[in-house]
């Protein structure tokens, strides 16, 4: 059994996203906390980011904390603003782009293993 864990928002280390520009990314909770299930993790994206078409092994489930952007979801391009959530199916091309003066972020949550993601 998972032990609990409260984690503070000084102790999340944020890195650059690598094919994306302008995307950074910390793990609120994952393996290294030994999350049995699921990981957390928060997204920011800088004013005039983009995110490549890509896919993913693992589906995504996504809630917009800041900000408004735009993502693309199969043939679909949505508007999303903060307080919006998502769901990203596994395989599904998707891609964002922050085309606003102003940044914005989203919590992303996903099955724990391995998230393989492979550019369009």
């Amino acid at each position: 059994m998972a032990e609990p864990i409260v984690r503070k928002s000084d102790d999340i280390e944020y890195e650059a996203v690598g094919a994306a520009e302008g995307m950074s990314k910390g793990v609120l909770i994952g393996d290294e906390q030994d999350a049995p299930n699921f990981a957390i993790r928060r997204f920011m994206l800088e004013p005039g980011a983009e995110v490549p078409e890509h896919t993913n092994d693992v589906e995504h489930e996504q809630y917009v904390l800041e900000g408004e952007y735009s993502v693309g979801i199969g043939d679909e391009e949505y508007e999303v603003n903060a307080g919006d959530s998502l769901l990203i199916p596994a395989g599904v091309v998707h891609w964002y782009r922050n085309e606003n003066n102003e940044s914005g972020s989203f919590l992303c949550a996903v099955p724990n293993g391995d998230d393989e993601i492979s550019l369009v």
